[in-house]
């Protein structure tokens, strides 16, 4: 089923060390928390320097949506993250320390847990009409940068302002109507058990 995430009903939760405060936008399952969790979507505000916490067994993709940036430095190699190259993939089990290039910064964070499944991050920039089809076993579709986006199939419309997200059922196709908007798509793939494995063979 196609959900709505209206990012004006989400609250702010501040981070155990005070240095910045993150949303949960969407996790897989519904009731997990951060131990349990298989995927997790979240957007995160970081206020000052410091260090990231680690998640052992996640992989984590970590994008700029508001902010001048920042540099990471991930177990001692530095990467900056700034307009011109505002997408970053690591190790969960990384350390990781954020310095601000220029004042707080806001990011959207991607997590998936490595034995269970995968995730592939996508940022894509709209002008008019155009097409999108869902094909992962998650599809996680968020509104970084615009006023507003509408999304039509045959059977609904949904309309999203900034920073709300959309829970897309697989194999469904929309159009994506904006003026001029940027938005994140993340597909997150869950990996085949033994049993699938051996009907395909």
């Amino acid at each position: 089923m196609t959900v709505l995430i209206p990012f004006a009903g989400l609250s702010p939760v501040p981070w155990k060390n005070g240095g910045g405060s993150t949303i949960e936008i969407a996790i897989g399952p519904p009731d997990a928390g951060f131990e349990d969790f298989d995927w997790r979507v979240s957007l995160a505000t970081i206020a000052e320097d410091g260090a990231f916490s680690q998640f052992r067994g996640v992989d984590r993709t970590l994008a700029l949506v508001e902010g001048h940036g920042m540099t990471l430095h991930i177990d001692g190699q530095a990467m900056l993250i700034s307009e011109a190259d505002p997408v970053a993939s690591f190790d969960g089990a990384s350390l990781v320390q954020a310095k601000l290039s220029r004042g707080p910064t806001t990011d959207y964070n991607v997590m998936t847990r490595s034995d269970l499944c995968y995730h592939q991050f996508g940022r894509r920039i709209l002008s008019g009409d155009s097409t999108f089809v869902a094909r992962a076993d998650v599809t996680v579709l968020f509104l970084a940068e615009g006023d507003s986006l509408e999304l039509a199939s045959d059977d609904e419309r949904i309309g999203m302002v900034r920073y709300d997200a959309v829970l897309l059922d697989p194999d469904t196709v929309w159009s994506l109507e904006a003026g001029q908007a940027t938005i994140f798509i993340v597909d997150v793939y869950y990996h085949a058990d033994e049993d699938e494995e051996e009907a395909y063979e």
